[in-house]
């Protein structure tokens, strides 16, 4: 069991998600299970909800586990922002909630963030 925080572990089954994963506000389907891959590492992604309105500095947060995905077409319902740097951010595609995560695209992997979305 990767080392991870107790609120996730049961989500992970030999490293990979255990359950369906959805948006947190509307339940849209965003990965079957088995197809994220359990990762940790630091990134700052924005908040999903900004105090600040046409700000070009974002208010962030350091998330550190993520679900990572080889392949954009294994996602069912994620949409990409424009570029911002080396990134995309993913958000849900019916309602749009995000960022849930990103997309990096000299490694062409994405990210879900998992305290982002909900595992059902």
């Amino acid at each position: 069991m990767p080392d991870c925080n107790k609120n996730f572990e049961s989500e992970i089954k030999e490293g990979k998600n255990l359950r369906n994963v959805k948006c947190k506000y509307c339940s849209s389907l965003i990965l079957t299970p088995s197809t994220g891959t359990f990762t940790s590492f630091e990134f700052n992604l924005p908040l999903m909800k900004q105090s600040k309105v046409n700000d070009s500095n974002p208010d962030t947060e350091n998330v550190s586990l993520f679900w990572a995905v080889n392949e954009m077409y294994t996602f069912q319902n994620v949409g990409f922002s424009n570029t911002v740097g080396d990134n995309k951010y993913l958000t849900c595609a019916d309602c749009e909630a995000g960022p849930i995560g990103f997309h990096d695209i000299p490694s062409k992997k994405s990210y879900v963030a998992l305290s982002r979305v909900q595992h059902v």
